[in-house]
C-alpha cells in the first residue's frame, strides 16, 4: 500500500512478491482480506480510510492474524508512533530510510518480529520519559518472573540471542518466554508486547 518507488524496490528481490496495492485504506484492508500477504506497507496518512485505522481494521480480523503491517510515514511523530502499534502494527519506519534498511525491514515484519526505526525508537522513549504510564498490577500477575523478565529485554529493543545471553538460557526457551508472555497479555505480536511492557510498568526508558 506504498508508492510506486517502494514497489519497485521490492519487485527487484527475488525473494519478496508484491501482490496488490492500494489507492486507499479501505481498498487496502479489502485487499488484505483477498490476498492474506506476509506484510502489508500502510501509509499513515491515506484517502477515505487513513492507515493507523486500516491498520486497526486488520488487526480486528482473525482472518489476518498471520498479516504483519508497518506503517510508513514521512513525519515520525509520537502520536502516529503510539497509534500505531495499539493499533496492531508490527513496525513503523520513516519514508526516508534507506533502500537496505527498507528491504530488511520487510524481512524482519514477515517473520513475525517487532520492528522500529532507531529515530522512531527514540521517539517513543522519549514519550514514555515526558508522561511515564502507571504500572497495572493485573498484567504483572499473569507473568512468571522469567516471562517478566524476557519481556523486559524484548522492551529495550534485545533480539531473542540478546535477551538469551542476558537470562543465561538458549535462544529458543527466551523465543518461549516471550510467546507464551504474548499469549498471556493477548499481544498480536512483539510490537505489542512492547508497548504493553512499557504501559504495565515491566520495562523504563534507560532500564539496565
Amino acid at each position: 500500500m506504498t508508492g510506486r518507488p517502494s514497489r519497485a524496490l521490492l519487485d527487484a528481490e527475488d525473494d519478496i512478491d508484491v501482490v496488490a496495492e492500494a489507492g486507499d485504506g479501505a481498498e487496502g484492508v479489502a485487499l488484505a482480506q483477498r490476498h492474506r500477504p506476509d506484510v502489508v506497507l500502510i501509509d499513515v496518512r491515506m484517502p477515505l480510510v487513513d492507515g493507523i485505522e486500516a491498520t486497526r481494521r486488520i488487526a480486528a480480523d482473525p482472518s489476518l492474524a498471520a498479516v504483519h503491517v508497518v506503517v510508513l510515514t514521512n513525519y515520525g511523530l509520537d502520536e502516529y508512533i503510539l497509534d500505531a502499534l495499539r493499533a496492531g502494527a508490527a513496525g513503523f519506519l520513516v519514508k526516508d530510510i534507506l533502500p537496505e534498511d527498507f528491504l530488511h525491514a520487510v524481512r524482519v515484519a514477515a517473520r513475525g518480529d517487532a520492528l522500529l526505526a532507531p529515530s522512531v525508537t527514540r521517539k517513543l522513549i522519549d514519550r514514555y520519559v515526558a508522561q511515564p504510564p502507571r504500572p497495572d498490577p493485573a498484567v504483572l500477575h499473569r507473568l512468571t518472573t522469567r516471562e517478566r523478565e524476557a519481556v523486559a529485554l524484548a522492551a529495550q529493543g534485545l533480539s531473542n540471542g540478546e535477551i538469551a545471553a542476558r537470562m543465561a538460557i538458549s535462544p529458543v526457551t527466551a523465543k518461549t518466554h516471550l510467546n507464551r508472555a504474548m499469549t498471556k497479555l493477548h499481544a498480536r505480536d512483539r510490537a505489542q508486547l512492547v508497548v504493553i511492557a512499557y504501559s504495565a510498568g515491566l520495562a523504563a526508558p534507560g532500564a539496565p
